[in-house]
């Protein structure tokens, strides 16, 4: 029996997952099991993480729980060793660690803008999540200058960043914003870049994306509704390729279920 992991479409916690079972060439070895959350959770569900209902979870293949994204991704490096995504020097988990430890504040800046609906709040906004941007440049440029990874390859630190920068492709649609072409981000967008190419981080793409988070974009999230829809962007149907693009304007204009094909 193999390890299952329930988890949502288009979630970045749960891409990590995702990403560090293809480094690992172990994709196939676990289970992933899609759960609608524009819907609430399955009784089956709850009564195995007890009543929470953040994902990803990852049932073991033995039937224990895991939760948070961190946790299981390290049970996934221990019961898959070969090869290593973490470091294993101690020295070099330390720096991986402490990188890590900066995605709290890096991707709640970068959906506190996107569900913002107060256009006065935007400058300072973007201020804040140039300043996220900033501190990733500055540890990078201290403990990784040649780049473009934290160490020789796509690694731990690339795994647990690589989905929020594709989940910041919203900020791009939705609020016009470019990581400025200054030195002070230089080395940031070198990693980024490098991210964003490698093979083993394509689960997901910029339309997939923005369509996905539009009912972010008007200050809801999780699969609740904005006022008078009733489908929420999240829902699994109709498949989001079949969907246009949202209206860009997020703060002007709210689409209704049938402009969004729902």
């Amino acid at each position: 029996m193999h390890p299952t992991i329930y988890h949502i479409p288009v979630c970045p916690f749960c891409q990590r997952l995702d990403i560090l079972l293809t480094l690992k060439g172990r994709r196939d070895d676990v289970a992933f099991q899609v759960i609608d959350i524009t819907q609430p959770r399955p009784d089956w569900l709850l009564q195995k993480t007890r009543g929470t209902t953040a994902l990803p979870v990852l049932e073991t293949a033995d039937g224990h729980i895991i939760k948070e994204s961190l946790v299981i991704l390290q049970y996934l490096e221990d019961i898959y060793p070969e090869p290593a995504v973490a470091q294993r020097d101690p020295w070099r988990r330390a720096v991986e660690g402490m990188l890590t430890r900066m995605d709290g504040d890096f991707f709640s800046a970068g959906y506190t803008w996107l569900m913002n609906q107060e256009p006065a709040r935007r400058d300072a906004l973007r201020d804040a999540m140039l300043q996220q941007y900033a501190q990733l440049n500055d540890f990078l440029v201290a403990h990784a200058p040649s780049g473009p990874f934290l160490f020789e390859d796509f690694g731990w630190a690339e795994t647990v960043f690589t989905p929020f920068f594709q989940r910041f492709w919203f900020l791009e649609y939705y609020e016009d914003f470019a990581l400025p072409d200054e030195a002070r981000f230089a080395r940031v967008r070198e990693w980024i870049d490098a991210c964003l190419a490698h093979p083993a981080a394509q689960q997901t793409s910029k339309e997939e994306v923005v369509k996905l988070y539009y009912d972010y974009s008007r200050g809801v999230g999780n699969g609740a509704l904005p006022p008078g829809r009733s489908r929420s962007s999240m829902a699994l149907e109709p498949d989001w390729r079949s969907r246009p693009w949202p209206p860009r304007d997020k703060y002007e204009h709210s689409a209704t279920d049938a402009e969004l094909d729902l």
